[in-house]
């Protein structure tokens, strides 16, 4: 027994360190072929859509494979301030994708704001119903929201807080999350009493209610910009599929995951 625990600890081991070189190698071998791998950034929000897309886009583009690293917009444009290796960002809000332009960090010409969303209350589908409206959040023990300072729902939800006066009541109930599908998380698992999520997010769960739609004047417009990271190695390939992602078909797709097109 004990030999064969240590000949699962090598393997392992062994397959960790492993897992790196796999992905270098791959990556070499797919240039040395002509194939690309893009790796894209994007709004967790955007999950669902952006899969559909990639299996669409790469059924049509065979010698382009496509990565997606999903989390709250703010964190990921540090990422790619910090020199992460991306080549397109797909942000929930204007602040973080406007500070990559700041920085030149965003391909001139191919950049776009694509999509728009809406900003909702959501509870638990399992729960008693008391939160029905924004007030009725001064009821609640816990809420979820965003973290605001990385998170764009949680920016939207506190400036929604701030304009129905109920900010520094809800304040102490507050659970933040790093991104709004943790928030969403919450509230399926009945871990809070309600959150406020995107409309998008709410559609994919079976497990939640939506209480209330937040007006659009309680905060920011909620836009989605899309560009392609200057510092790219694969600058063809990812205006190609910059390309896709803003073409009628691509919009089409989001449209179906209940995004609507940016005006």
């Amino acid at each position: 027994m004990r030999n064969m625990a240590w000949l699962i600890a090598v393997f392992l081991l062994f397959g960790l360190y492993g897992c790196g070189g796999d992905r270098k190698e791959r990556a070499e071998r797919m240039e040395s072929a002509g194939q690309a791998e893009l790796i894209v950034s994007a709004a967790a929000s955007l999950q669902e859509a952006l899969e559909e897309a990639k299996t669409a886009f790469e059924r049509k583009h065979p010698n382009i494979r496509i990565h997606y690293n999903f989390g709250a917009s703010g964190a990921l444009q540090k990422q790619i301030s910090e020199g992460a290796p991306v080549d397109l960002f797909f942000s929930a809000a204007v602040e973080p994708f406007a500070k990559l332009k700041q920085e030149g960090l965003i391909d001139s010409g191919h950049e776009k704001t694509v999509l728009a969303n809406e900003l909702v209350l959501i509870v638990p589908k399992q729960g008693e119903g008391a939160i029905r409206s924004l007030g009725d959040l001064i009821r609640a023990k816990r809420v979820a929201i965003g973290i605001p300072e990385s998170v764009p729902a949680g920016m939207y939800a506190k400036q929604t807080l701030e304009q129905a006066g109920l900010w520094k009541q809800v304040k102490p109930k507050l659970v933040y999350a790093k991104d709004v599908r943790q928030v969403l998380t919450y509230v399926e698992t009945g871990n809070v009493d309600a959150g406020f999520v995107y409309r998008t997010d709410a559609l994919v769960s079976d497990n939640v209610n939506i209480a209330a739609a937040v007006p659009s004047r309680m905060h920011g417009p909620i836009v989605y910009p899309l560009g392609v990271v200057k510092t790219s190695k694969h600058l063809k390939e990812a205006r190609e599929f910059y390309s896709y992602l803003t073409s009628e078909q691509a919009l089409h797709t989001f449209e179906q995951h209940g995004f609507r097109r940016a005006r």
